[in-house]
């Protein structure tokens, strides 16, 4: 999503024969480096916030989703038209409910990563209410269909609590790739905004760039970005939380490498990270986030399982739903292993990433008309 940040050659110029003034309290070699990055620290790279959108949040979310809903398209064949934001309504509206109708409902669901579970159970509900209620048209069933799915993902719609600790300390973790270093600096933005003192820890130490990176977020939103050049991430971690404690910060946004959830060795440190957590605040991690990228599909149930098995998961950002034709997949999340979805992205813009709404988001999938 970035360019790797480089630092720029070294000034061929000779230093001045100076002496050496000892440095302002002098830290043990190990001990982590607190990274006010200045504009000489990387290269010029693309801005990781487009200007902003004046688009409502509605409307972006729903073209957002117009991926999936071209996924939807497909499945239902070609004869419904190029519209894609008219693929639902065209299925429900062409005719008569009967059981053709509903295997192509659930054809549909599952080509958009619904799950085996969440569709059966969708078709299921949707078959008694057809005949409980003596539904006779399509749109009368696509209703029905937008209040199961309503009400599946209704519970995961829980914001996230950032006023009840100081500081609050959010660990972050996920898969290489998944937006997790890009959602630290949208969440710490946002968190500015709300008026919330913001501190970065630099815990991703095993992936290259990955702390120039961090470090740059750090200098755009003015942000502190405690760090250490290779190292335990633990460590850095917990030295982040002394510093936030010692000035009085609000939220601690610790970072932590990205692994695959089979490698088991790499899994264990980030288990590490969580313990040390604990170490240094008892009540702490006051919350872990999990980062899934929504174009793994069905294999962001596999990496939910793993990850809440190993630092105990309790609530996800879902990014990239605009470049994926899986947005079903957050039904499959909440049949299967239902987490809280504090945020979802469909962009790079910073307001590109909102709280998990759950009408918003069915709307957006059936594309009923926003206010713009």
């Amino acid at each position: 999503m970035f360019d790797f940040f480089k630092k720029k050659p070294a000034d061929s110029a000779a230093p001045q024969p100076t002496p050496a003034a000892p440095a302002p309290a002098v830290a043990p070699a190990a001990a982590p480096v607190e990274a006010r990055p200045v504009t000489a620290a990387v290269e010029s790279a693309p801005q990781p916030t487009a200007p902003a959108d004046s688009r409502s949040w509605a409307v972006r979310l729903r073209d957002g989703l117009s991926k999936t809903r071209a996924k939807l398209n497909a499945a239902v064949g070609p004869t419904l038209g190029a519209d894609v934001g008219d693929v639902m309504s065209d299925l429900f509206s062409r005719r008569k409910i009967d059981d053709e109708l509903l295997d192509e409902i659930e054809t549909t669901l599952l080509t958009a990563d619904c799950g085996v579970d969440a569709t059966q159970y969708l078709i299921d509900e949707m078959r008694k209410r057809w005949k409980r209620d003596k539904l006779e048209t399509g749109e009368q069933l696509k209703g029905v269909l937008m209040e199961l799915l309503e009400g599946l993902l209704a519970p995961l719609q829980q914001p996230l609590d950032i006023h009840t600790h100081k500081p609050t300390i959010i660990m972050l973790a996920g898969v290489n790739g998944s937006g997790k270093t890009t959602s630290i600096g949208k969440l710490a933005k946002r968190f500015q905004a709300e008026g919330k003192s913001v501190l970065l820890a630099a815990g991703d130490t095993f992936r290259a760039a990955a702390r120039e990176q961090l470090q740059e977020w750090g200098r755009r939103n003015d942000v502190t970005v405690i760090s250490q050049d290779g190292g335990d991430p633990a460590a850095v971690v917990f030295d982040a939380i002394n510093a936030a404690r010692a000035r009085g910060i609000d939220i601690v946004l610790a970072d932590t490498a990205g692994r695959l959830p089979t490698q088991l060795h790499l899994m264990e440190e980030i288990a590490k990270v969580r313990r040390v957590i604990q170490k240094a605040d008892p009540s702490g991690p006051h919350e872990v986030l999990l980062v899934l990228d929504s174009n793994i599909g069905q294999n962001a149930l596999a990496q939910l399982a793993a990850f809440d098995k190993a630092v105990g998961v309790t609530g996800l950002v879902v990014t990239k739903l605009d470049g994926t034709a899986k947005g079903g997949v957050l039904a499959a999340i909440a049949r299967t292993n239902p987490k809280p979805i504090r945020f979802i992205g469909v962009g790079e813009r910073i307001d590109d990433m909102q709280p998990f709404v759950a009408r918003e988001f069915v709307e957006a999938l059936f594309d009923a008309a926003p206010n713009a």
